[in-house]
């Protein structure tokens, strides 16, 4: 008998081994910025926190900051050195801060720059002009601590850049002051601006006028008083020349609490033309008035010198007459006695002789001859009234 095939054995599939995955790779901690000061050391931090970046302290922060604020490249020299001084405390003790303030104090008046709480203004740019300031005026801290400041001739807002100012110019739509034109005698008018009705125009009017005058003390309260603007027109608008305010009601008859020519405008006679008009206002209420006290040295000047023409006039026009009122005098002329008898004694025309105060003729001859008055006026025609004005 053949043997039986025996059936071939079935194989068992091999088992493929599973692949290996790779490992996921960990984050790495992200580098810490760069400081200042090496950082102390730093532990691992735990698995679930974020990325680890060691903290600064808030007092580190802010004293970095104000050192970077004191050392900021970027700035000019004369920026920087009208900056006031950032706050140093908690940066050194308070008896070094003390001796350190006295120290600058002490350094800024040998300068001659001035308290260090006062930030005086170089220049102001005001129209086509740019003029040097005289005195501080009270500003606001951020416009007083630059070099220069931009002033609308026309509605006398300030602001910080020429570009400011240029967007301004292409939106003011004024071009002469607010207020009535009362007087207008060829390119020159003269406007009355109420303080109440126009509050903002005369604030900034006297903040102006502060730069240049040191006795001024008002500013902000200018409900009671008349400002009367002088202006020079062009085909472009009215530009400021200067100005004087009263008034609306004066216990003392002050017909003038401040006057002001602007430096460019001086010795053109415009200071004693204002003068003037303010005497002509005072005969026009048949009132006798003065100026308030105290005076600036060149309103003093100027006065003075109105006064002189004024007198000199009425003692040549009375001639030979013998007996001379002083009160005649001060009604004709709006002049109070004791600004009459002050200019007589000021120039030396007035004598005390035999119980009787008599004026030297003599002298007023000289007087004349050596300031000649009637050739070089001008008058205010296109105002209703007598005047008289000096060049």
């Amino acid at each position: 008998t053949p043997p039986k095939a025996t059936p071939p054995k079935a194989t068992p599939p091999k088992a493929t081994p599973p692949k290996a995955t790779p490992p996921k790779a960990t984050p790495q901690p992200t580098a810490s910025p760069s400081l200042p000061f090496s950082p102390p050391y730093c532990p691992s931090p735990p698995p679930s926190s974020p990325p680890y970046c060691p903290t600064i302290p808030s007092s580190h922060t802010f004293r970095l900051r104000q050192l970077h604020s004191l050392l900021a490249p970027h700035k000019p020299l004369e920026f920087i050195n009208n900056q006031p001084e950032a706050s140093l405390e908690g940066l050194a003790p308070a008896e070094d801060l003390a001796s350190f303030k006295e120290a600058q104090e002490s350094t800024r008046q040998a300068l001659g720059l001035g308290g260090s709480e006062e930030y005086r203004l170089g220049r102001i740019q005001f129209g086509s002009f740019e003029v040097d300031t005289w005195y501080h005026s009270p500003y606001p801290r951020e416009y007083t601590q630059l070099p220069v400041i931009y002033v609308c001739e026309f509605c006398l807002k300030f602001y910080k850049s020429t570009d400011t100012l240029y967007r301004h110019a292409n939106i003011c739509k004024w071009r002469h002051p607010p207020g009535n034109e009362i007087y207008r005698k060829n390119l020159l008018s003269i406007f009355e601006v109420d303080g109440e009705k126009h509050k903002a125009y005369c604030q900034n009017l006297c903040l102006m006028a502060k730069l240049f005058l040191e006795n001024k003390t008002l500013y902000f309260d200018v409900e009671p008083f008349l400002f009367y603007v002088l202006t020079k027109a062009s085909h472009y608008g009215c530009h400021f020349v200067g100005y004087f305010s009263k008034e609306k009601h004066s216990a003392q008859n002050c017909n003038v609490s401040c006057i002001l020519t602007m430096p460019q405008y001086m010795n053109h006679g415009y200071g004693k033309m204002m003068i003037d008009f303010s005497y002509l206002l005072t005969r026009r209420e048949q009132k006798v008035g003065s100026p308030e006290r105290p005076l600036s040295d060149l309103g003093l000047i100027s006065y003075r010198s109105y006064w002189k023409d004024v007198i000199l006039e009425y003692l040549i026009r009375l001639g030979k007459q013998d007996a001379i009122s002083i009160k005649e005098l001060s009604q004709e002329s709006g002049l109070h006695c004791d600004d009459i008898i002050s200019t007589l004694q000021f120039h030396g025309l007035l004598k005390y002789w035999k119980g009787k105060h008599i004026i030297l003729r003599r002298k007023v001859g000289v007087v004349h001859l050596g300031h000649v008055m009637s050739h070089d006026r001008l008058l205010l025609s296109g105002f209703v009234g007598r005047t008289r004005s000096v060049v």
